[in-house]
Order: C-alpha cells, then sequence, then structure tokens
C-alpha cells in the first residue's frame, strides 16, 4: 500500500494542472477543430457540413479583404515600432536626463485599458473637433480625414497601436542595448569609427536577438488586430480597416456562424505560426 502511494503520489500532485490543460487547452482545441465541419448557430443543433466551411472559406472575398487589411496594418506597424522603440531606448540609454520619468510616461500608455486609448484617439483623429485637425488648420493646413477616408484610416489605426504598445519594447531594446560591452565602443573609437558606424557594426549586430523577439511579439500583436478597428470604425470605411480578427469575432457573435468562424479562426492560426516561422528563419539567416 504505501509503495503504491508512492507511485500515484506524483500524478496526484501534476493532476490539478493536467485536469486544467484538459478542460481550457485540449478540449477547446478539439471542440473548435470538430467545429470546423459543422454548421451551428448555437440555438439549434449541430448539423455535419463536411468541407463546407473550407470550401466557403477560400471563396469568401470579404475574409481576404480582412487578410488583406491586416497584412498591410503589420508593414506599416512592425517598421514603425520597430524604429520609434530603438530610438527612444537609444535616447534613454545614451545619459538622458529623467530618464526614471520617461521610462514611466513610455511605458504608461501598455498599462491602460485598450479600449480607453482607442476611445482618446478617436476623438483626437475626429474630422472637426479632433486636437490634430485643429492644429494642423491652425497651421494653415487642410483637415485629414484620419477615420473617414478608406486610404487613410488604416495608417491611423497603425499610428495609435503604435503608441500604445511602444513602451514595452522601449524596455526590451533597452535591456539589450545595456548588455552591449563599454570596450566595444572604446575600441571602435580608438579605431576612428564615429557615431554612425557604431550603432551599424556593434549596437545593431548584438541586439540582433531582442530585434527579433520585439519583430515576432509586433507580428503576432498586429495579427490579433481587433479592438482599435471594432471602436473607431467597426471595418469601416468601405471595409478598409476590417481586420482578420474582427471578420472572425463578427462571424462569431454577429451572425452566428459558429462553424464558419472556427474554421476561419483555424486557418488563421495557421496562418500566423507560418509567417512567424518565415520571419524566424529571415532573421537568424541575417544574423
Amino acid at each position: 500500500m504505501t509503495n503504491l502511494r508512492k507511485l500515484l503520489q506524483p500524478y496526484l500532485l501534476v493532476s490539478p494542472y493536467l485536469l486544467h490543460l484538459a478542460l481550457f487547452v485540449v478540449f477547446p482545441v478539439v471542440f473548435s477543430i470538430a467545429l470546423t465541419f459543422h454548421r451551428w448557430n448555437i440555438i439549434a443543433p449541430m448539423e455535419f457540413t463536411g468541407l463546407d466551411n473550407y470550401i466557403h472559406l477560400f471563396q469568401d472575398r470579404l475574409f481576404w479583404k480582412a487578410i488583406l487589411n491586416t497584412s498591410q496594418f503589420l508593414l506599416i506597424h512592425i517598421p514603425l515600432q520597430v524604429a520609434v522603440a530603438l530610438a527612444l531606448a537609444y535616447l534613454l540609454n545614451e545619459g538622458l536626463r529623467a530618464k526614471g520619468f520617461f521610462r514611466a510616461a513610455f511605458f504608461m500608455p501598455v498599462v491602460i485599458s485598450g479600449v480607453v486609448v482607442t476611445i482618446i484617439w478617436q476623438q483626437l483623429f475626429g474630422l472637426d473637433t479632433g486636437l490634430l485637425n485643429r492644429l494642423l488648420t491652425s497651421f494653415g493646413f487642410g483637415r485629414v480625414e484620419w477615420l473617414s477616408n478608406p486610404s487613410v484610416a488604416i495608417f491611423s489605426i497603425a499610428i495609435m497601436a503604435t503608441w500604445k504598445n511602444v513602451g514595452l519594447y522601449v524596455i526590451l531594446f533597452l535591456v539589450g542595448l545595456q548588455t552591449v560591452p563599454r570596450s566595444y565602443y572604446e575600441a571602435a573609437e580608438v579605431e576612428g569609427a564615429n557615431s554612425w558606424q557604431q550603432f551599424r557594426y556593434i549596437t545593431l549586430p548584438a541586439i540582433n536577438p531582442t530585434i527579433f523577439m520585439v519583430v515576432i511579439l509586433s507580428t503576432i500583436g498586429g495579427f490579433s488586430l481587433f479592438i482599435e478597428p471594432y471602436i473607431m470604425t467597426d471595418g469601416g470605411p468601405l471595409n478598409s480597416t476590417l481586420s482578420a480578427m474582427l471578420y472572425i469575432y463578427k462571424q462569431a457573435f454577429g451572425y452566428y456562424h459558429m462553424g464558419y468562424s472556427a474554421t476561419l479562426g483555424l486557418f488563421f492560426a495557421m496562418l500566423i505560426m507560418v509567417v512567424v516561422a518565415l520571419q524566424k528563419r529571415f532573421i537568424e539567416k541575417e544574423e
């Protein structure tokens, strides 16, 4: 009996974690995959439809429009996020006064609710009463349709998302910059290297792992774009800011197409995995 208790004790200790894993990870994933082969609106019983949801996915022009919008957002957001975060971290690392204050100021938007930040920026982007357009008109420029122009709206959302998340990446870059030995820069100065050469040939290679981390995190965060277009534009104008996550949400909780929504979600998750894997391979190759 004592030997049996000793044998079962490790399994009993890990059983709460295994139960949590089964209920909140394994079951939802398996259920979602099974749901992709059914039609279900929560109220009526599930109806098996085979591959109909997958066929509809590849014929759904609006979903591919949402994928295109998300890709456009990423192409704007990721380079802007990396450049701004690295520039701010570099300034903080170069002995800027009141560094503690600026670190807290840069990081504060990260801990503020995304809904609150989105509402604030929605007011800033206002056509008639927004602060940005008031500043432009005061300097003699015309007003910009930040959220009502299909060609501008996605850029506006990318700017707001960058401001919201840049503080986290500033901290990551600052940690990376502080790990670069000062002796490298001293040796470069003796050899006559200027500031740009030191940054290009010492700083960038040394913080390459940090850059990789920031790019991956920015990509995953960009793919999950939801709150900003949901509150600011509801995917408009003319579906120009309809993100993939917003479209999946609308299919599930707007039209109650649970099976089709699960299909979109599974396909989108696989797409994210492929993009991240390609990024990892490219960055490691560059390194």
